[in-house]
């Protein structure tokens, strides 16, 4: 138990994340030898090129937006508490830590999920998401496997299921609503983060 917590000296900040993102000590320790092993040069920073070492996002077709989100405020650097933030997206939700009530909403509540995944989607970040933006995704995720004509096809059909105020674009709202029925927690996990 000792170990645990001299071992957890080592990060910085260390309570004030796992409050912030509900991770354990235990947990915040993987994250920071895996923080280290992708900081290759010991910089204390992570480029968008250290996130090449991720064999996963090296294979998922929205790899390079997944890895666009870690940097998405503009910076070119990403720190170790910006870099659990977040990850803590990706971590099942605690049911019963957000239904006791926090001061904060955690990373990992369904809201802040789906606004992490809409993101995704919101290249140009203006709170919509567009026929094109939507196409740019479908595109990378179904590539080949489907015609010019599919892809718009499955966008229009998406746009017209989604678009309730019928402004032919998805708010976050609209993005919401649409998802009330999946399983965003399955969906946007991470096995090592359980």
């Amino acid at each position: 138990m000792g170990s645990s917590s001299s071992s957890r000296n080592k990060i910085p900040n260390a309570q004030e994340l796992m409050d912030q993102t509900g991770f354990s000590s235990a947990h915040l320790l993987r994250l920071y030898d895996r923080f280290e092993c992708l900081d290759r040069d010991n910089r204390g920073y992570l480029s968008p090129n250290d996130f090449e070492a991720v064999g996963g996002l090296a294979m998922n077709p929205i790899g390079g937006r997944i890895i666009d989100a870690f940097f998405s405020s503009g910076q070119d650097t990403v720190d170790f508490s910006s870099f659990v933030r977040i990850l803590a997206h990706f971590r099942p939700t605690d049911r019963n830590r957000n239904k006791e009530g926090t001061q904060q909403e955690l990373p990992n509540s369904r809201t802040r999920k789906l606004k992490f995944a809409f993101q995704l989607y919101d290249l140009d970040r203006d709170g919509k998401i567009s026929r094109e933006e939507l196409l740019q995704v479908l595109r990378a995720m179904l590539g080949l496997q489907v015609t010019k004509e599919q892809l718009q096809s499955i966008a229009e059909r998406a746009i017209q299921e989604a678009d309730l105020d019928k402004d032919d674009a998805i708010s976050f709202d609209e993005f919401k609503k649409s998802l009330e029925k999946v399983d965003i927690d399955t969906k946007m996990s991470i096995g090592f983060l359980k």
